[in-house]
């Protein structure tokens, strides 16, 4: 992480963080983030100034502010023609309209007609699925470890397993499934030319749209299908929103999974006595599900929301018309919500499930239950199978993605034990 000179537009004269656009040292950039808070002065990848909220009970008033919108046309910068619509992040700042970019009564209406297709009942329905696609994926793990060296579990399992859940839950073609994977890197990477930002965000468009137009053709019992034949008082979704929506679920449905996994296995790895624990069954795999998501978050900088008027954040303001982020990583570690071990990876932890690792207030993230399902049952039955799992490198040596909105992996190069 590197520290620049700019100031914010309002004049206060406060040194904005820049984000490392290769995530070279994601704790010791959110400590900075938390250490300027509860409202940091912030420069996303490609010179776009924002702010941060950076600390839990900030996070959560304006995650429940209605002064704090989604609207990309509140944002002065925006308006003003200052960001480019070949931004390498411009996917996650203006994806087109679903419930992630709207606020109030649109916002009501669209997740209450996602909510009709995405039932518990239907998540709940998904164990048996998952717990098939985790044994398939082992048999393939350990098939790759035959010869004694290392796997990378995150291509071998942690990657697989929820993409393969999200294309069944929404009827995606598996065939499409590696065209997606490359689109998906490219949709988050702060390294995308941007000469590919457009035609990315138009092919992964084109393949939702395709994928809506069969299942008008041949429905079936998957969410594509439920959220076409979805209706409130005769309202339904319309093609666009449905074809954004898609794109949310899938991108968010795969990479927190992939992420909470990965981050987990880390995590135990690098804390053995908490690995004894759950192992010897002293504590439970949901806890190290929630304190995985409180200590290394999947998502470690969520975009973006507008200020439509001066909100004051701790003794600073988030000016009209400016632009922020919800900085999780950072907001994972805070003291003040957590303790002063909040820095510290416990799964015994009392206050892990107090985290708001997917997110608060109405936007919070609709596929919470599903990505805890899948790790759930993805966990218990890696370690069940390999109880000597562990990293084949210094956990100095992994190296993160060039993503600056997610807690991503290259690889997790593992030995099973």
């Amino acid at each position: 992480m590197t520290a620049g000179t700019d100031t914010p537009t309002t004049g206060t004269g406060q040194t904005r963080i820049h984000l490392d656009p290769f995530v070279s040292d994601l704790d010791g950039e959110s400590a900075a983030l938390r250490a300027a808070g509860p409202l940091a002065a912030v420069m996303l990848p490609g010179d776009v100034p924002v702010w941060a909220v950076t600390h839990h009970a900030e996070a959560k008033k304006l995650l429940t502010d209605p002064r704090v919108v989604k609207d990309i046309n509140v944002w002065t910068a925006w308006q003003r023609g200052e960001i480019a619509p070949d931004w390498p992040l411009i996917g996650l700042a203006n994806p087109g309209r679903s419930m992630l970019t709207v606020d109030g009564a649109d916002h009501r209406r669209l997740r209450t007609l996602v909510a009709q297709a995405l039932t518990p009942r239907r998540v709940e329905r998904m164990r048996e699925r998952i717990t098939e696609l985790t044994d398939g994926l082992l048999d393939r793990v350990a098939a790759a470890a035959e010869d004694g060296g290392p796997v990378d579990l995150k291509a071998e399992f942690a990657y697989p397993l929820p993409m393969y859940v999200i294309a069944d839950l929404m009827g995606l073609a598996e065939d499409r499934l590696p065209r997606l994977k490359e689109l998906f890197e490219k949709f988050f990477s702060t390294q995308t030319p941007p000469e590919e930002v457009i035609a990315t965000l138009t092919e992964l468009a084109g393949i939702m749209a395709d994928t809506v137009a069969e299942k008008r053709e041949n429905p079936g019992d998957d969410l594509t299908s439920a959220l076409i034949a979805a209706s409130e008082n005769g309202d339904r979704l319309t093609d666009q929103e449905i074809v954004s929506t898609l794109q949310l679920m899938v991108a968010a449905g795969h990479e927190t999974t992939i992420s909470l996994i990965v981050n987990a296995v880390v995590n135990l790895s690098t804390h053995p006595d908490q690995r004894e624990l759950v192992l010897t069954g002293k504590a439970d795999w949901s806890a190290v599900v929630e304190e995985t998501l409180r200590w290394s978050t999947p998502t470690s900088h969520v975009l973006i929301r507008f200020a439509t008027e001066d909100v004051p954040v701790g003794d600073k303001v988030l000016p009209k018309g400016d632009a922020l982020i919800v900085s999780y990583a950072a907001i994972g570690r805070d003291e003040r919500a957590h303790g002063p071990s909040a820095g510290e990876f416990d799964i015994t932890r009392e206050t892990a499930n107090r985290h708001i690792s997917f997110g608060h207030g109405p936007h919070v993230c609709p596929g919470a239950a599903l990505s805890r399902l899948e790790a759930g049952v993805a966990l218990p039955a890696l370690y069940a199978r390999f109880p000597g799992l562990d990293l084949a490198v210094p956990a100095s040596e992994l190296r993160n993605k060039p993503v600056v909105t997610q807690n991503d992996l290259f690889e997790l190069p593992v030995k099973l034990g």
